[in-house]
């Protein structure tokens, strides 16, 4: 993977609670990180068929390694922030060279 290769833009949200003033909480999203990103869409096996089928899009996304994405989390959403789609992070992975992460991600799902 190539610098020149990180045509997308998305943002990572992580999740926040803050009380409502009136004794519950409050959840939401906090925008913690947003990067360029090359997004590979999956297609093949039995799995990912079924869920595309079903609505959801696996995707695997790579970002370069900084200090900030090294936060990422599985309970943590990303955006693309062009089109607006939202992804659930399934799994975080360094590649080899340890210059970029792998995150595999689903959207179509309720974040």
């Amino acid at each position: 993977m190539n610098a020149g290769d990180l045509i997308e833009r998305v943002a990572f949200d992580a999740p926040t609670a803050a009380s409502d003033g009136q004794g519950g909480m409050e959840e939401g999203w906090t925008e913690r990180h947003a990067c360029w990103a090359n997004f590979k869409y999956l297609r093949g096996g039995e799995t990912v068929q079924q869920a595309r089928l079903s609505g959801r899009q696996p995707v695997v996304v790579t970002i370069r390694v900084c200090e900030a994405a090294q936060a990422i989390g599985r309970d943590w959403r990303m955006r693309d922030t062009r089109r607006g789609d939202i992804y659930n992070v399934n799994a975080i992975v360094q590649t080899d060279d340890r210059a970029f992460l792998e995150i595999t991600a689903t959207g179509g799902v309720a974040v």
